[in-house]
């Protein structure tokens, strides 16, 4: 094993480092990991794991498969549950760390970490519930058992939006049941992660069944990809062809949640305090920076003004500022290259037809990435910022003249991840449940608010594979077995 074998977690030089095999390990260059808030702050130093360094992680997740496959599930509970607790002990703190490192407000951080503190929760109980099915054959004297065991070493690559809540949910059911897992999370936010995985390895996880490489993309994710027998994905549409590519190479399963466009539907009837809150927190909670964003509003002629006027006044009386500052309701873009590529949407659509309200680039007493939220109108289908991902407090309207044309709208899409109406009408409200082409619907509530014991996915460019989230996640992290068994005959 390269780097120096010594087991501290943090090197005397004050670098965080990679675990693998049960042993932190120095890597082979170092990234800083900067407050969006404040660039003159360093919220620490992360080890970069090597290409030879992922293949030592893949191998000894490898060597620990049997033993962990094997494991008690109520060890596998204890260990999750213990894990699940000693988060929400240190929510305060650790909700500090993910608001200074990835720019969401402090409350929307704490509340991130309840949130993998209670996935990891849940999964330690389906860890207690094993699937399977005792049936007779159709020849007797025969029984058939259907079964469910690990698929082997999972490799997982979570995204910065989330930076501790994507991880919990799919190391969480990994580890439940009894699979090793392989570990990077994005180079932006490595502070959350290495905290998650800290406290699961001094929960009592054996060594090699949870390992964690911090390297770039360009250097380890090939290897990860391709080196699994199942890769769980969460980005970018392109990077995500791309792991689907290398996976299925090697014959691995793969579960992919990438981009969104999310129509949120207003009707007429609608109760115009439920729709611009529903707006307000789908498009611009978190900063805007959610695949289940309310990126589209799709609006009826009848309450179109009202609506536009009411969202904008509160759009614009959001508070943007330091995402860890008391009062703040809106932090800044993660880095200046998201940052820039809300600038180059903003003002495309200006060029293509929009009107901006909003969207300036914003000054405060820290150099940060900090952009006021903005609400584009007089827009249309076809335009670019109805097509492509955004990925930041941006949001477009689309006037229709009635709900036949708005359901047209909200489909015209070449994503289907969730979508949502707001209405007082039970029959549009079902028509749309059964209609929508995305995973998740959401009626008089935001699109962006899901929960951790139910499925959680979509369709088309946004997903592949099984879903993630809930008993659901038992059909990614598992494989069926039948036995057939013949009953000797009495005496």
């Amino acid at each position: 094993m390269t780097g120096n074998g010594r087991t501290e977690p943090i090197g005397p030089d004050g670098v965080h480092r990679n675990l693998i095999g049960g042993a932190w390990i120095d890597g082979v260059d170092i990234n800083q990991d900067v407050n969006p808030s404040d660039t003159s702050d360093a919220v620490g130093r992360y080890a970069l794991a090597s290409g030879e360094q992922a293949r030592e992680a893949v191998a000894a997740a490898r060597a620990a498969a049997p033993g962990w496959a094997g494991s008690s599930p109520l060890l596998r509970f204890e260990i999750l549950d213990a894990a699940g607790n000693e988060i929400l002990r240190s929510k305060e703190r650790l909700g500090d760390l993910l608001a200074r490192e990835e720019g969401k407000t402090l409350a929307e951080a704490v509340g991130e970490v309840v949130r993998a503190a209670h996935i990891l929760k849940f999964h330690a109980g389906q860890a207690l519930r094993p699937a399977g099915q005792l049936l007779d054959s159709i020849r007797p004297g025969v029984e058939v058992a259907v079964t469910r065991e690990p698929v082997g070493v999972v490799s997982i690559i979570t995204p910065w939006n989330f930076p501790i809540a994507i991880p919990a949910w799919k190391i969480a059911p990994a580890l439940a049941y009894g699979n090793t897992v392989v570990f990077k999370p994005a180079e932006l936010v490595p502070a959350s992660a290495w905290e998650l995985v800290r406290i699961l390895q001094a929960a009592g996880l054996p060594d090699g069944a949870l390992n964690l490489v911090m390297g770039r993309g360009r250097d380890i994710g090939d290897i990860l990809t391709s080196s699994a027998d199942a890769v769980s994905f969460t980005g970018s549409v392109q990077t995500g062809e791309r792991v689907l590519a290398s996976a299925q190479a090697a014959r691995a399963r793969v579960q992919l949640e990438m981009g969104g466009k999310n129509p949120l539907v207003i009707l007429d009837d609608a109760d115009l305090d439920v729709a611009v809150d529903c707006a307000l927190q789908g498009a611009y909670g978190s900063t805007g920076q959610r695949c289940t964003a309310s990126s589209r509003l799709v609006v009826a002629a009848g309450i179109h003004d009202r609506f536009v006027e009411h969202l904008t006044e509160r759009m614009l009386a959001l508070a943007v500022g330091d995402a860890r500052a008391a009062g703040t309701q809106m932090g800044p873009v993660v880095d200046a290259s998201q940052l820039a590529q809300d600038q180059k949407y903003i003002d495309l659509a200006r060029a293509e037809s929009g009107t901006v309200l909003g969207g300036r680039r914003l000054e405060r007493d820290a150099d940060g990435f900090y952009l006021e939220p903005a609400l584009v109108v007089g827009t249309r289908p076809e335009d670019t910022i109805n097509r492509e991902e955004v990925f930041g407090p941006v949001a477009s309207v689309v006037q229709v003249d009635g709900y036949d044309e708005a359901l047209a709208v909200a489909n015209g899409t070449e994503f289907g991840l969730t979508a949502g109406i707001v209405t007082t009408s039970l029959a549009a409200a079902g028509d749309f449940r059964r209609r929508s082409t995305a995973g998740m619907v959401m009626v008089n509530v935001a699109t962006a608010g899901v929960d951790f014991h139910v499925p959680f996915g979509g369709r088309q460019a946004s997903s592949y594979g099984p879903r993630e989230q809930g008993e659901q996640a038992r059909e990614f992290f598992t494989t069926v077995k039948t036995s057939y068994i013949a009953a000797g005959r009495p005496g």
